[in-house]
């Protein structure tokens, strides 16, 4: 017999569905790619036409790249098309642990370890650390966790599922130092341990965090927490996009942080996520974080496209990539600009985010742009804040300066029929 109390539930999902269709900010209906053509920068093929894309994280244009696709086939083909279990029960393959001890030299850094995401890597990360081994017991109250109010969903949800107390968490505001200090201040004496979790990259406007100035707070404030001040950065879109070596947040303002959090799945072109710091930090992350201890590893065969993106990126060719996206980027901010269009915020990054302030005109000008061929995402409160609706605009290494052309004019003819600008 069918439960009919389910229906009741489904009716409250259908509500919920209705007012996010309603308040224009589905997420659901995607656009279907097809395929992708041969040309420098591959357009995507959608419903049959070819569109330039300006909104994805392949910020090097590497995941096209005819190493990357060889390194694929060639470990498929050696270790098979899936890693058929978790590592401790099934044994790690090599092409996994080269990974790692790729991206730790990458870093600089003693060990590493790949996770099926970084979205997994701050599940089981933060959750780890959080619950870490105190020196009297297992415990939680005794860890203050420091956020920056602006960080990614996955930071959020991973200090979520540690169930700490409210009172053991504690927002900074976004890249604010001087807050920072106040929070560590006003908790002295209060907790033995500190972890200080931020973006390096904050993805909707290409904002960095200074990694050089989060260290020096940190490690004036070191002594006054018995067990010390940690920090944690999730540099996914600074790493292979941001730094004349690709290095990230942590190149980029000289700093250096205690657990670095990264993908492989943006800058470098392939999937998965990884940590990496010192060893005692992995070794104890390999025991205790559920998302890597009970979930598959990556693919062989994006373990292997992952590998020799990484050393391609160490490579000449890498620097010359990471230069071309730097030029790129300063090319499609000064036409911009002359166009008379502002940014939601100042960033060399290669995320740049066109402010529009309105949701209907927003919504309104990415439609009218795929039409002309021109793939973006428009992005709304409460992703944003109400009034800073924008076009979030990704640029990588492989667009053409033609490509950037065609973007600005066809923008600018838009915007002006929309009355975005004069």
């Amino acid at each position: 017999m069918r439960n009919l109390g389910q229906n009741d539930f489904k009716n409250i999902l259908k509500a919920e569905i209705d007012r996010i269709d309603n308040a224009k900010i589905t997420k659901r209906n995607e656009k279907i790619i097809e395929g992708f053509t041969q040309h420098p920068c591959p357009r995507a093929i959608i419903d049959g036409k070819e569109v330039i894309i300006f909104n994805s994280n392949d910020y090097l244009g590497l995941r096209h790249n005819k190493k990357l696709k060889n390194a694929e086939h060639s470990a498929s083909k050696k270790y098979g098309s899936g890693p058929g279990a978790v590592r401790f029960i099934s044994g790690s393959m090599k092409i996994h642990s080269e990974l790692e001890k790729e991206i730790a030299s990458f870093h600089d850094r003693e060990d590493a370890v790949i996770f099926s995401s970084a979205f997994a890597v701050n599940f089981g990360v933060l959750h780890c650390l959080i619950k870490g081994q105190s020196k009297d017991s297992l415990v939680t109250d005794k860890t203050l966790v420091i956020s920056d109010e602006l960080n990614h969903r996955s930071i959020i949800d991973g200090i979520r599922v540690a169930g700490i107390a409210k009172e053991n968490k504690a927002i900074f505001r976004h890249l604010d130092m001087e807050d920072l200090k106040r929070v560590l201040e006003e908790n002295k004496g209060k907790f033995s341990r500190v972890l200080i979790v931020s973006d390096g990259i904050f993805s909707m406007l290409g904002e960095y965090q200074n990694i050089s100035s989060l260290h020096n707070v940190a490690k004036h404030y070191d002594n006054f927490y018995e067990e010390g001040v940690m920090t944690i950065i999730d540099d996914a879109h600074g790493v292979a996009c941001f730094g004349k070596k690709g290095r990230g947040c942590e190149e980029y303002t000289k700093g250096r942080c205690d657990i670095l959090i990264g993908t492989f799945g943006k800058g470098f072109g392939a999937d998965g996520g990884y940590v990496t710091g010192d060893k005692i930090f992995m070794d104890y992350i390999r025991e205790s974080a559920a998302t890597y201890i009970y979930s598959n590893p990556i693919s062989p065969g994006t373990a292997g496209a992952a590998l020799e993106s990484v050393k391609l990126v160490n490579s000449r060719s890498g620097s010359r990539l990471l230069n071309r996206l730097s030029e790129n980027i300063a090319y499609f901010k000064e036409d911009m600009r002359s166009a008379g269009f502002s940014f939601a915020a100042s960033s060399m990054h290669a995320i740049q985010p066109i402010l529009i302030a309105d949701p209907v005109k927003t919504k309104a000008l990415t439609d009218s742009l795929f039409e002309k061929g021109i793939l973006v995402t428009n992005i709304n409160y409460p992703v944003v804040a109400k009034g800073k609706d924008e076009i979030r605009v990704q640029l990588n290494a492989m667009h053409t300066k033609e490509d950037i052309d065609y973007f600005v004019k066809t923008c600018s003819e838009l915007a002006r029929q929309l009355e975005i600008i004069n």
